[in-house]
């Protein structure tokens, strides 16, 4: 009786488990050289070194996409030939299950040498070059699907079967000086002054 009752627990604690199951990907744009989806700077370059970063944005839908996971640096500069990826990880993305797709969008941005630890801060800065992917679905994600059987593989965000499944290239933008916008913004002014008269 006993072990009845601890069988029946057990599998009503594994089935509520599996209900709150979240879904898990490679975070990585670069498989090998033929498989990559890079990232370069404003003038072209392939991003190279820890003073650049990325982040994974993801949702179940475009409403719900928020930071995921931990911020990657690009490579090191040690790793040329791997300019403009970053060393993949593992992702849980938290409101999307196993073998779902989920809406993802890439960010990467100049951190200003570790100044920036997020997008937001980048863009709070207002002066590092910033950029993201345009948004694009992954691949059905990884773990254990709630209904049991084999665990899924974790997919890559690029390399998928379909180009709807895949990250695509982008780079960074530059970001005007203050400096800049200020005397655009005298010129504007001076231009409608003169127009009234």
């Amino acid at each position: 009786m006993k072990k009845t009752i601890a069988i029946v627990v057990a599998a009503i604690f594994m089935s509520g488990a599996s209900a709150y199951a979240q879904g898990t990907l490679n975070f990585n744009n670069r498989l090998n050289a033929a498989t990559a989806a890079l990232v370069s700077s404003s003038t072209g370059t392939l991003l190279l070194g820890t003073g650049f970063s990325a982040q994974l944005f993801a949702g179940s839908d475009l409403a719900s996409m928020a930071p995921v996971g931990a911020v990657v640096p690009f490579r090191p500069l040690t790793q040329a030939t791997a300019a403009g990826s970053w060393a993949g990880i593992t992702v849980t993305v938290p409101t999307v299950a196993p073998g779902q797709s989920a809406f993802l969008q890439v960010y990467a941005w100049d951190n200003a040498g570790g100044t920036y630890t997020s997008f937001a801060q980048a863009v709070a800065g207002n002066t590092a070059e910033r950029g993201w992917s345009t948004v694009f679905s992954s691949a059905p994600l990884g773990g254990q699907p709630a209904g049991g059987g084999l665990p899924i593989l974790d997919p890559n965000i690029v390399g998928n079967a379909t180009a709807a499944n895949n990250m695509t290239a982008f780079s960074l933008n530059p970001v005007p000086e203050p400096s800049v916008l200020a005397l655009a913004g005298l010129g504007g002014l001076a231009l409608l002054i003169r127009r009234r008269k």
